[in-house]
């Protein structure tokens, strides 16, 4: 199976990313060029819209953020956005419109689209999630190989090489992944794929099928 183009994944008019994306030569390449892409976006943010709370922090005036979250920078935090007690914001992240960073989840190097839920004990690492993506409960995304080696996508018989280091997941619109599952590193879930709870899930999965924990695919209809 072949990496899906951008726009395949995703709808580009849910992110104040897209001139990034866009200038990408693949999807993954746009992470090493978020942080710079962010310091840029928030400096030209409107005031009147958004408030800078600390130096390179960005948050939309109508923004919901718990005193007890910790967002470091450099970050955006998009309007309508509810970020709970307990989140950690780790840096280099942005974060679109009416999303939910939730209790005691942790986010690195990450684009977050519009609409994203991550509600509770999520870890989201050198990823992109797509509009309206959802991980349940203690889902985690993996973006570090257990041998130190740079992230290799798996395609079937082939593998891309990423030359990343570090890479997590690239999770397509109205993507929904179950509680308690591990996304490994380096996996693309397709737009409106649904993945059961406690599954593993590595390579890529294709748009609109059902992935149950056995690892078995079936097609929406």
């Amino acid at each position: 199976m072949m990496l899906p183009s951008i726009t395949e994944l995703f709808d580009l008019s849910h992110t104040r990313a897209e001139e990034l994306l866009q200038s990408s030569k693949n999807i993954y390449d746009a992470l090493p060029r978020l942080k710079e892409f962010i310091v840029k976006l928030g400096r030209e943010l409107p005031d009147e819209e958004f408030s800078e709370i600390s130096p390179e922090v960005w948050v939309a005036n109508d923004a919901s953020v718990s005193p007890m979250a910790t967002i470091l920078a450099p970050a955006i935090i998009g309007h309508h956005t509810e970020v709970r007690p307990g989140a950690f914001i780790r840096g280099s992240v942005l974060v679109g419109d009416g999303a939910v960073i939730g209790n005691s989840s942790e986010i690195k190097n990450a684009l977050i689209f519009d609409g994203v839920q991550l509600p509770h004990y999520n870890y989201v690492g050198d990823s992109i999630l797509g509009y309206k993506a959802h991980l349940g409960a203690g889902a985690i995304i993996s973006n570090f190989r257990l041998d130190h080696g740079n992230i290799r996508i798996k395609a079937d018989d082939e593998a891309i090489e990423t030359g990343l280091r570090k890479l997590g997941a690239l999770l397509g619109d109205f993507a929904e992944v179950g509680c308690n599952s591990v996304i490994f590193p380096g996996t693309v879930i397709g737009r409106g794929t649904l993945i059961y709870p406690l599954t593993s899930v590595r390579g890529i999965v294709p748009e609109s099928v059902i992935m149950k924990n056995d690892g078995s695919i079936k097609k929406i209809n």
